[in-house]
């Protein structure tokens, strides 16, 4: 099992807690998982959700780098869409600047938020399914030195103009799968809540890929849960804080996360623990023995080159030590 672990944070703020108290926990989780020997350390830009403090998703990595010392830090991702290419040019070339060698861009084409909230980022909602390709091609060019024209102008992205940023494609569909490999870029799988089309978006990203000045062949990361505790029983326990939120956010009343209860699935309706537990198929929950034969198995079926694991968990000290499980079965 020995391939890279990195860490999807999404900077849970807890029912009774602050913004403040979730991203002091996100630093400490960062830190423990650089102490762990984990890879990457990603932040996802979600919009207007009580339950997830990582909005200003650069900030937050800047926080999170300037804190920590080797461990790569980055987005998981940037919800382009949202911004101007120039604009994130100039953020991740900040970022590369002040921690340079450590920083990733992932891109999504996502709003990361309900339609209200994404014509209040966005204020233009037209759909056009070319533009995501064309703003990701105009970011790469701003990297790459190679300035934009804008009304017969050169436009340069200072700072960001020839900084390291490796840049991925994030996608839940067979989209992003085809981008990633027309681009030659890495792709990393939203597996851990939509896992309907892994599979198939796997195999076009692998049998599509055009090899690229980033990237020679091509590499897939893949989304995973893990809700790990010296027990079966205290793996699903922990577990039923994210089912809860998921929960929540299909019926469309977004919350805080959630304190863990007994048996949840067994209260809920056939429909909904059905699809709860398909959102959550690409998991591991239990004990250290249930989790290393799950993870073994969902690396296995799908030749991951990486996974990037969320560990949506109430209690932060069960987080932690969810985290450490992870890491150990990874080892042993």
């Amino acid at each position: 099992m020995m391939i890279p672990f990195s860490v999807l944070d999404l900077s849970p703020v807890v029912t009774g807690g602050t913004v403040a108290q979730s991203l002091a926990n996100t630093l400490n989780l960062a830190q423990h998982a650089e102490r762990l020997g984990y890879r990457r350390y990603w932040l996802a830009e979600h919009h207007g959700i009580p339950g997830i403090a990582s909005a200003a998703t650069a900030v937050v990595i800047g926080h999170v780098a300037a804190g920590t010392q080797c461990i790569r830090v980055g987005a998981g991702g940037i919800m382009l869409p949202n911004h101007a290419p120039l604009v994130i040019a100039e953020q991740f070339g900040t970022l590369e600047a002040l921690f340079p060698g450590r920083i990733d861009l992932g891109l999504g084409r996502a709003p990361g938020s309900d339609q209200a909230t994404a014509r209040a980022l966005r204020r233009n909602l037209a759909a056009d399914e070319n533009q995501f390709p064309r703003d990701v091609v105009e970011l790469m060019a701003y990297f790459s030195g190679t300035p934009a024209t804008q009304a017969g102008q050169a436009v340069h992205a200072i700072p960001g103009e020839g900084a390291n940023v490796p840049i991925w494609i994030l996608g839940s569909s067979l989209f992003g799968a085809s981008l990633a490999a027309a681009l030659g870029l890495p792709f990393s799988f939203a597996s851990h809540f939509a896992p309907a089309q892994m599979q198939e978006a796997i195999h076009i990203y692998r049998t599509q890929f055009r090899p690229s000045a980033q990237l020679d062949t091509p590499y897939v990361m893949l989304g995973f849960s893990v809700f790990a505790a010296e027990t079966d029983d205290q793996g699903h326990f922990l577990a039923s804080s994210m089912q809860q939120m998921i929960l929540n956010l299909r019926r469309g009343r977004p919350t805080t996360l959630q304190p863990p209860v007994d048996d949840f699935l067994g209260r809920l309706a056939p429909h909904e623990r059905s699809m709860l537990e398909e959102a959550l198929s690409c998991s591991a929950i239990g004990s250290p023995a249930s989790v290393r034969a799950a993870m073994t198995e969902f690396i296995e079926r799908t030749g991951a080159d990486e996974l990037i694991i969320t560990c949506q968990i109430f209690d932060h000290a069960a987080r932690l030590r969810s985290y450490e499980i992870a890491a150990e079965v990874r080892g042993g």
